[in-house]
């Protein structure tokens, strides 16, 4: 055993807190004191991590749909050293229903309180988790702690079932509790709690929309970043919750809750979980996600933003340039043609397909299956160019709104289809060290923001400006004439 897990046993050995604070001397303090109790991380360079922490119990047996319920404090030094499993999720083997953890990225040098970045993943909702990002390079280049979290999905997040407040909302709910847990326990990490900035991208973005609608979310932070998921009309209203659980519970055989919690956590792998795209890319209702009309979110966040929601709390909120290439590569895996391409549009506008016709002819575009993206892409129904403008114009009026555009091509291809700026490729350059100049400068943008509530560019005002983000250029653009806007508003 090193000297440092050596010194780091024997305190936990002994419970003396002079030893306590003699070790953490000599071991690079990469041992902390939490509420809840000790937590040994690792140094790694320029960074400590500290990985797999409990900021809630397992939500398990009695508490399977239950609101988060507390730690139980334990004795000795716990083992941060490496991620908890991923909450249930299809494809994942090694998910667990024990699961409510989060992991702590921290400058290896701290002066002050440092600015906090708290990051939700993305995944419909139906999959991910805050081990599948590395904030290592956003934490050092901007000397800012960035936490993860993991939060419970699928049926087990969001089935509107039972008394519990929190039914229907779970994942939410637990994602409330990881920021109670950031408050009363990132000073120790040299964490500024009352300076919290709270990110995600796609379901993680639709998360922080629900967070800023959340009466229990006020005061848990101060800014937020909505990457891919804008703050729309997009959340499941309570009767159809009730409808889709009624179908849940009796496709599974069961009346009441006792029987859904005596199922084994396999019966909910996968449940209901049908694709959340359509084979044209158009996004349906999601399977699985927040319930609006519900204590935890009493309304739209689109209406709730016009309702002054975000009064107080500067927001930086964009979308890629192409969000659905991806989608209708998946969905067509061998090329679209000239008359799959109109076919497709009218199945999808009716009435109003000759007009979008016109506006997007086919033959202005490299190939039908690039124009049937743009077309989905920039009518943006919940994911896409013309539904964030009236998320910012709704926001703007109680706050400061910071617009953006990811519009960098790294020239990659699905099913033969370019992918261009497509939805999720902003992340590698936010969460990773190789991200060059654009990834620095992003993560400068982000980190600024962080510390001072303005990343460095001009605010949003009614219809623009919107700051274009690739290595050719960063500069704003008119980014309602660019996505036909004004047609589809």
């Amino acid at each position: 055993m090193g000297k440092r897990r050596l010194a780091a046993a024997l305190c936990a050995l002994l419970l003396v807190t002079a030893c306590e604070a003699g070790a953490a001397a000599s071991q690079t303090e990469d041992v902390v004191r939490t509420a809840d109790g000790l937590v040994r991380g690792t140094v790694a360079g320029s960074h400590k991590t500290f990985s797999g922490i409990p900021y809630a119990a397992p939500p398990v047996g009695d508490l399977r749909w239950r609101a988060p319920q507390p730690v139980q404090p334990w004795q000795g030094v716990f083992d941060a050293s490496h991620p908890a499993a991923a909450c249930v999720q299809p494809g994942k083997p090694t998910s667990s229903e024990d699961c409510l953890y989060l992991n702590v990225t921290v400058p290896e040098n701290v002066t002050g309180h440092l600015p906090v970045m708290v990051w939700v993943p993305g995944g419909g909702f139906i999959e991910g988790a805050g081990s599948d990002y590395d904030p290592s390079a956003m934490a050092t280049q901007g000397n800012v702690i960035v936490v993860t979290l993991n939060y419970r999905l699928g049926a087990l997040g969001f089935l509107l079932t039972g008394d519990d407040p929190a039914a229907g909302n779970f994942g939410l709910a637990d994602q409330q509790a990881a920021l109670r847990w950031v408050r009363d326990n990132i000073g120790a990490f040299g964490g500024d709690a009352g300076n919290v900035t709270l990110f995600g991208q796609s379901a993680g973005a639709y998360s922080v929309c629900a967070q800023l609608t959340s009466p229990a979310a006020k005061g848990l932070f101060t800014k937020a970043i909505i990457q891919s998921g804008p703050c729309g009309n997009s959340f499941m209203s309570v009767t159809d919750a009730r409808a889709r659980a009624g179908k849940v519970t009796a496709e599974l055989g069961c009346t009441d809750l006792a029987c859904l919690r005596a199922k084994p956590v396999s019966a909910f792998t996968g449940l209901d979980d049908e694709q959340v795209y359509s084979p044209t890319g158009r996004l349906q209702d999601m399977p699985w996600g927040p319930v609006a009309q519900t204590a935890v979110v009493p309304e739209q966040p689109i209406a709730a933003l016009a309702n002054g929601a975000a009064k107080g709390i500067p927001l930086i909120q964009g979308t890629t340039h192409d969000e659905l290439r991806p989608f209708v590569a998946a969905g067509y895996p061998n090329t679209v043609t000239a008359d799959q391409y109109v076919s497709l549009v009218r199945q999808v506008f009716g009435d109003r397909a000759d007009a979008v016709l016109a506006e997007y002819p086919v033959d202005h575009y490299s190939s039908p299956g690039v124009a049937l993206s743009t077309v989905l892409g920039d009518w943006g129904q919940k994911l896409g160019a013309c539904s964030v403008l009236p998320a910012d114009d709704a926001a703007a009026r109680s706050t400061s709104v910071y617009a953006y555009e990811f519009a960098q091509d790294d020239h990659k291809s699905l099913a033969g289809l370019p992918l261009g700026a497509a939805h999720s490729a902003e992340l590698s350059y936010l969460f990773s060290a190789d991200g060059g100049t654009l990834g620095r400068a992003m993560i400068g943008y982000w980190t600024s923001f962080a510390k001072t509530g303005n990343p460095g560019w001009p605010a949003y005002q009614a219809g623009g400006p919107v700051l274009s983000l690739s290595t050719d250029k960063i500069a704003e653009v008119d980014f309602a004439k660019d996505h036909h806007c004004g047609f589809w508003r």
